[in-house]
């Protein structure tokens, strides 16, 4: 077990000093500032922190990260499962059982025993930083977690919630296909779903569909769902309500989670789970969904990560692959620790 002290980082926010952990949801309702990861299976933790403050992102340093070679790293679903497991859903589509579903693989690499995702946090800044990148370091509680998400899975500010979910991927905006979009407003109406039924009747809006966004090495189609949450709802309703994220799951979302623990053979953790902060004080929050995202299993002695794509009637299964690869390549690539790839790519 790492002897790392406890910290959260989010943009330029530091969190230090822990007073204590939760798996409750309501301790998000009560006071003071919160750290929270939701795992996808649905293991959740929330560390309150004493001191909350602004502290940039520390410059990388050559050799304070030890990551694996980009060679190391092993799939969950090899070239050939994927790809199965794409027509395997394809089926279940054209059998009526689900509209689309999110397939994903688990890649790991070893890793040093006193690695610091902290010192990751660094290297994810330059070489590919994000809007909603997140870091949260609870050693004795088994969450080691640094992520560079571009995706917002839920905003609060006082009742007003809000979502951005992604669907849609490619190198450039010519890449994105009408599949793409498609596959984005089934999620979305999947997303105002799950909102509203916890938001005011009549509240929920779309007030951007299928905006294109440029990310490094790739664009993505974003939309954003908002709402008004009902008297009496709060974070404990809004998990009840809308998680797993709808972008990572699928449509309907209960068919796709059973569809999922059956083709997938290793459990997402973090993964697609929803990571962030929650200032109970002040009544506002954001968690990302955890994609782009790296997690330290010290029991295994691994770094893990994910990546996945989105599954519809009119998906190609070797286009599928390589998407999942696109996803990766660039993570991966900063994750080896080379300050040099990273120097390079900053502006990509």
């Amino acid at each position: 077990m790492s002897d790392l002290p406890p910290l959260a980082r989010f943009g330029d926010r530091l969190a230090t000093g822990l007073l204590d952990v939760t798996s409750d949801p309501a301790a998000l309702e009560s006071a003071g500032f919160w750290a929270v990861c939701a795992e996808f299976e649905g293991r959740l933790t929330c560390a309150r922190f004493a001191d909350v403050r602004s502290a940039p992102v520390p410059a990388p340093r050559p050799g304070r990260w030890r990551g694996p070679a980009v060679g190391d790293w092993e799939t969950s679903l090899d070239h050939g499962a994927y790809t199965a497991a794409v027509r395997r859903i394809r089926a279940h589509i054209e059998a009526g059982e689900v509209y689309q579903a999110n397939l994903c693989r688990i890649l790991s690499a070893p890793v040093p025993p006193g690695a610091d995702v902290d010192a990751l946090t660094s290297l994810l800044a330059r070489g590919n930083p994000a809007p909603y990148a997140g870091t949260i370091r609870l050693p004795r509680h088994g969450v080691e977690i640094a992520g560079a998400s571009p995706e917002l899975f839920l905003r609060r500010a006082g009742r007003t919630v809000e979502s951005g979910p992604i669907k849609g991927t490619g190198r450039t905006e010519a890449d994105l296909l009408e599949k793409d979009h498609a596959e984005n407003v089934m999620i979305v109406d999947l997303v105002r779903n799950d909102i509203g039924r916890v938001c005011e009747t009549g509240s929920v809006t779309v007030p951007d569909l299928c905006a294109v966004e440029k990310h490094p090495g790739l664009v993505h189609l974003v939309s954003t769902v908002r709402g008004e949450l009902r008297a009496g709802a709060g974070w404990p309703d809004l998990f009840a309500a809308a998680f797993p994220p709808g972008s990572v799951t699928g449509a309907p979302k209960s068919s796709a989670l059973r569809i999922i623990d059956a083709l997938e053979p290793a459990g997402r953790g973090p993964y697609c789970g929803g990571i962030g902060w929650v200032d109970a004080d002040r009544g506002t929050g954001e968690l990302a969904v955890g994609i782009r995202t790296f997690w330290i299993d010290r029991a295994e002695g691994l770094l893990k990560f994910g990546t996945g794509a989105g599954i519809t009637w009119g998906s190609d299964p070797e286009r599928e692959w390589r998407e999942t690869e696109l996803k990766a390549s660039r993570l991966l690539a900063v994750a080896s620790g080379s300050y040099r790839a990273i120097e390079e790519g900053a502006g990509s």
